[in-house]
């Protein structure tokens, strides 16, 4: 299949996925450097809130141009294709002539990228928080001797983030089976429609 750019990147969840979960590290790295400077717990429990706030206000941001702005769509060897709110679609900028049907397929379409993306931005932004907490707690462990239950107490908040990912890779088949529908329905968005069953196959490894 030909690969999306970035704006359409719902559909390739399968790197997405792996991307959002690195910030679980990533987050804890980061904390344990701010902790490390102070020598405190509650440095770190700091650090925990400040990178929560800058993640969730990147990712609100993120939110508002994407419910105001077109969908973008980027498919190799075709001019780039938009998704209005009201449910046009451009080509190359220009208006494709569609039915009421068309447009509330797209619009179904649309809602479904869109949704994939935002519960993906909710699980990173819990994967850096959790990230942040366990640098936190790590420390927590040191000074106080109960290393087994705080890694038993994050392990079972990992899992809890794990679960909330699975849930994304649920809705692969349904935005599958729209976009199918959209195609059959519409020919000028045949080139568009690049997710296949392997989308869904490859979710979440």
């Amino acid at each position: 299949m030909k690969t999306p750019s970035f704006p359409h990147r719902a559909l390739k969840l399968r790197l997405l996925m792996p991307a959002l979960l690195l910030a679980l590290p990533l987050a804890a790295c980061g904390s344990r450097d701010g902790a490390s400077h102070s020598g405190t717990a509650e440095a770190s429990s700091t650090e925990a809130t400040a990178l929560g706030r800058t993640v969730r206000e990147a990712t609100d941001k993120a939110r508002r141009e994407m419910a105001n702005s077109n969908l973008k769509i980027s498919t190799d060897g075709q001019p780039l294709a938009e998704i209005t709110r009201e449910g046009h679609l451009l080509i190359d900028g220009k208006d494709i002539p569609t039915t009421p049907a068309q447009r509330s397929q797209l619009l179904a379409y649309r809602e479904q990228v869109h949704g994939i993306a935002l519960a993906g931005m909710d699980v990173g932004v819990a994967g850096a928080n959790l990230g942040a907490q366990a640098a936190g707690e790590a420390v927590k462990g040191i000074f106080s001797g109960k290393t087994d239950e705080i890694e038993s107490r994050i392990n079972a908040e990992a899992d809890k983030l794990k679960a909330e990912a699975d849930k994304i890779c649920q809705r692969m088949p349904a935005l599958l089976a729209t976009q199918r529908e959209l195609a059959a329905s519409l020919p000028a968005f045949v080139p568009y429609a690049t997710m296949d069953q392997s989308d869904i196959d490859d979710c979440g490894k």
